[in-house]
């Protein structure tokens, strides 16, 4: 079991930066890849970006590439999601997700067993 906490998430206006963490607890967070994950009203929920367990691979979104870097600290069981030029459309309940895996991290929620409850993010245009 690992529980995972998110936080970081708030109001920003277009253009703004924010940085979320995901803080685990429970079992030895570099045996679990990470995914991050959102959720817009009325829409389907969308793969942000993944993180393997030693930060060596990593896959983003095509819609926040080049916006948002993924990151994490095994040390301090944290992984961070930084977000910058943010969009309106990046509003969202953004989740972090993980899988004890030794392949690369999934972009597929329906691999991870793990999730936090989320932060909001709200992107004012």
């Amino acid at each position: 079991q690992v529980q995972l906490v998110e936080s970081g998430g708030g109001l920003v206006q277009a253009g703004g930066s924010l940085r979320l963490s995901c803080a685990a607890s429970g079992r030895t967070f570099s045996n679990y890849a990470v995914g991050w994950f959102r959720q817009a009203p009325g829409k389907e929920r969308e793969f942000v970006a993944a993180i393997s367990r030693y930060g060596v691979t990593i896959f983003y979104a095509d819609s926040v590439k080049g916006r948002f870097t993924v990151s994490r600290d095994n040390a301090k069981n944290t992984v961070y999601l930084q977000m910058n030029s943010l969009k309106a459309e990046d509003t969202a309940v953004y989740h972090c997700t993980a899988e004890r895996t030794l392949s690369n991290p999934p972009r597929d929620p329906t691999s991870y067993a793990y999730w936090g409850q989320g932060t909001q993010v709200t992107v004012s245009s």
